[in-house]
């Protein structure tokens, strides 16, 4: 190698290498009295805000987060959407990869962040607690390396949140119709008690500014417009995007868009809005929209004219959340782009939807045929493991915690997206097996899953998230997936990637993703009460050929258990479908 290209190439290691910092915080896990809207109440809390702290870093970074536990709760932190290369154990999620923290406890996160850029999130994966535990996490690229668009002249992260009036930690199943939804933490001028407690961006007229959006709500998907203002979408779960421009987002639960607004507006007030999505095949309750104020740099606020409200989406309005969901390509070529591996390996149909469960003798459960509900995948509805985890498990060989049988397919054929109840099979469809299942993947090996959505007892969307992982999302639909004609209209050239995805209502989509991380990773729908009613599995990645490719043995001071039934409860009544 000439002596030129050999000193570029060593001038360029150790640029990468001085590029990297050691990032660390510090969580104090803590209750504190908030007043969102006209009562004040105790919620769990990092560091005693809503939202919690942003995480700044840049691409290639170490990331050491010190959580110390001062709360009543037991809790984890689970960075979603950061793969955790070599550090399966840091994924915070309980029961899969760590026991629960308890308090007066401490536990120290360390991973690096590698191949990603974008805007994530991180959260409690205990329960209800990611309803207050939760905060933006931003991964910029390596210094000195630009953004696949323009530079905005800010950047603003803009977390969407559910609230209720209610001990948030104490909350069970079901979980009551929350009481609102704010913006960074405020409910806004749409409630009494909070009109002088509203979000407001100030800007400066012809600058563009870049806004970093999180849905952090426990259990609703959200449509986002700002009015008289278009955005431009250019990532969506920190991958970037075709730029792509429109008036109106819907987020999932757990999905992140960054979106530029350019202030090309006369100058003035404008409202910015956030209102449900329902996808559920009912009629959904009315909930007014939550608000947050665009002010023009130079305008009187108090003299000026009222602020333009943006015309909303109906609550109902399928098409609206499926044209911005499925539009959208992914940035081929661009910064940390791989091509979409076209042998697979690896099959999966799975049937995803509610089900139902025995109502236990002697009580009374107000369900659907006197029942109860459960969620499920391939008709297997997930139970926690309640004394070890399952990647503990697996990694010391361990029996009788978990199952590696979970099936590539559902157990019998049937009409997934208009089902009918008309035999002795079906009624059986209705109840799924419980238990902790997991589906074993070589190392390396290209997995394609189609996402099938069922209706069981409802037609609606579910926002499936894969722990560890991104996915390519290759196509969505309608009805029951046909392999054949369906498998026609799938995009291998440019799709987007993410880590969470809404499965149409009475539709499906089909991921491919290489299983090239060894580990336990949770696969689940990021509706919190859908989790909790059993809508998970897990995938465990075998380890590949050299002690790098493996999984790394777990950290010295890894929480261990001990059995508390508020981590554990299933629950024993029915689900709240109105959000």
């Amino acid at each position: 190698m000439p002596l030129a290209i050999k000193a570029f190439f060593v001038a360029l290691l150790f640029s990468s290498i001085s590029s990297a910092a050691i990032v660390e915080h510090v969580f104090h896990v803590e209750e504190v009295v908030v007043k969102p809207l006209c009562q004040e109440q105790m919620i769990p809390s990092v560091n005693g805000s809503l939202p919690g702290p942003t995480i700044n870093v840049r691409e290639g970074d170490t990331l050491v987060v010190h959580v110390i536990n001062n709360s009543t709760y037991n809790i984890t932190i689970h960075w979603h959407g950061v793969f955790q290369l070599k550090s399966s154990w840091m994924d915070g999620t309980n029961m899969i990869t760590q026991c629960p923290i308890q308090p007066s406890n401490n536990y120290t996160y360390r991973f690096d962040i590698t191949g990603q850029e974008g805007t994530l999130l991180w959260h409690a994966h205990v329960n209800t607690l990611r309803a207050t535990l939760h905060g933006a996490l931003i991964i910029r690229p390596r210094s000195g390396r630009p953004y696949p668009f323009p530079k905005p002249y800010k950047e603003v992260p803009v977390i969407f949140e559910q609230w209720w009036n209610a001990d948030i930690g104490r909350l069970r199943w079901p979980v009551p119709t929350s009481d609102g939804y704010l913006i960074n933490g405020r409910a806004g001028d749409s409630y009494p008690c909070a009109e002088n407690r509203m979000f407001r961006l100030k800007v400066v007229q012809g600058k563009t500014y870049l806004l970093r959006i999180i849905n952090a709500a426990l259990n609703t998907m959200l449509f986002f417009k700002i009015s008289n203002h278009n955005v431009t979408i250019v990532a969506l779960d920190a991958v970037y995007t075709t730029p792509y421009v429109t008036d109106v987002l819907m987020l999932t639960p757990g999905q992140t868009v960054d979106a530029l607004l350019t202030a090309d507006q006369p100058m003035g007030l404008y409202y910015m809005a956030i209102r449900p999505y329902v996808s559920a095949h009912a009629e959904p309750s009315p909930v007014q929209a939550t608000r947050g104020l665009i002010i023009y740099e130079g305008v009187n606020t108090t003299s000026s004219s009222s602020p333009v409200m943006p015309s909303m989406p109906e609550l109902n309005d399928v098409s609206t959340a499926h044209r911005f969901s499925s539009n959208i390509t992914g940035l081929a070529g661009g910064p940390h782009w791989t091509p979409v591996p076209r042998h697979v390996d690896e099959r999966m149909f799975i049937a995803v939807g509610l089900g139902l469960e025995p109502c236990p003798p002697g009580t009374k459960c107000p369900g659907y045929l006197g029942q109860r509900y459960a969620g499920s995948l391939n008709n297997r509805s997930f139970v926690y493991p309640e004394a070890i985890t399952v990647q503990e498990a697996y990694f010391y060989n361990m029996n009788g915690i978990y199952t590696a049988d979970f099936p590539s397919q559902p157990p019998i054929k049937y009409d997934y997206a208009n089902f009918i109840m008309r035999s002795d099979s079906d009624y059986k469809m209705m109840f799924p097996e419980k238990g902790t299942s997991a589906k074993m993947l070589r190392f390396n090996s290209t997995v394609e899953v189609v996402l099938q959505n069922t209706g069981i007892i409802t037609a609606e969307s579910h926002p499936m998230h894969l722990h560890g992982f991104n996915f390519f999302v290759l196509g969505y639909g309608f009805g029951n997936y046909d392999p054949v004609r369906d498998a026609r209209k799938l995009n291998l050239v440019n799709p987007q990637m993410r880590n969470t995805v809404g499965v149409p209502p009475g539709g499906w989509v089909v991921l491919r993703f290489i299983a090239n991380n060894p580990g336990a990773w949770m696969f689940h729908c990021h509706m919190d009460a859908h989790m909790q009613y059993g809508i998970m599995m897990a995938f465990i990645v075998q380890n590949g050929p050299t002690p790098e490719t493996s999984l790394q043995s777990p950290p010295p001071n890894l929480p261990q258990c001990t059995r508390d039934p508020a981590i554990y409860e299933s629950p024993t009544t029915t689900i709240d479908l109105s959000y």
